[in-house]
């Protein structure tokens, strides 16, 4: 899948908008020094321009994230602002709230039926304590992490990945599994075919401990050397 839509507006753990918990520029040198290829993408790029996602609950961004599953940008957030408005004047539902709205509402704000179950187990695991708190969030590792939240229906690996590297800003962070990087890494090393995901992540041991940076660069690959939002 393709790099999410970044929100610009949050703030890391420090307090400063945007900031990510550990040093970019070190993890650009490393990068870099590890990988001749991949440092003449970054140095066409330029820095590492990766900023933290609008702050949510879990919960909040997980439901999200659900919603946009398997449909156009244009069309999940039509489905994502009638669902949240079903709740106002809430800004966002609450899972108890989610949990109460009848099923017909939320088809009606074109939720199919497999989402709005999905929905509701998220909700049911966030208030049971399986979906972890963001403070509580912060303290687990990033597997952790990953296991805690592919216990929800409808929420795998990658989504835990796009929340460890756009919400929390974990250093070393490399979604196998996601076409966009996939084809970064194709078109880096000027391959025909795309890797597998055993093979990006073999490959991927040497940007150790920084491969989230590794994998925002191969996403700018995508978009040319003048590329950098995010």
């Amino acid at each position: 899948m393709d790099e999410p839509r970044p929100k610009p507006r949050n703030r890391s753990p420090d307090g400063k908008a945007g900031q990510l918990p550990f040093d970019p520029a070190e993890g650009v040198r490393h990068v870099s020094a590890k990988d001749a290829r991949l440092g003449k993408l970054i140095e066409r790029v330029g820095p590492l321009r990766l900023r933290l996602a609008h702050l949510q609950s879990p919960f909040e961004a997980l439901a999200e994230s659900i919603v946009y599953q398997q449909l156009s940008g244009y069309a999940a957030a039509a489905i994502f602002a009638r669902t949240v408005a079903l709740f106002g004047p809430r800004k966002f539902p609450r899972p108890g709230d989610l949990l109460a709205m009848p099923e017909e509402r939320l088809r009606a704000a074109g939720l199919s039926r497999g989402k709005i179950a999905a929905l509701r187990d998220l909700a049911t695991k966030t208030i049971d304590g399986t979906v972890p708190q963001m403070r509580e969030l912060r303290k687990l590792s990033d597997d952790e992490i990953v296991e805690r939240l592919s216990a929800v229906r409808g929420i795998g690996r990658w989504t835990a990945e796009m929340l460890l590297i756009f919400r929390l800003g974990r250093p070393d962070v490399l979604p196998a599994t996601d076409y966009g990087v996939r084809k970064g890494f194709a078109r880096v090393y000027r391959r025909k075919e795309l890797p597998t995901p055993k093979e990006l992540l073999a490959a991927g041991e040497k940007w150790r401990p920084y491969r989230t940076v590794a994998s925002w660069y191969f996403w700018r690959a995508l978009e040319g050397a003048e590329a950098g939002k995010g």
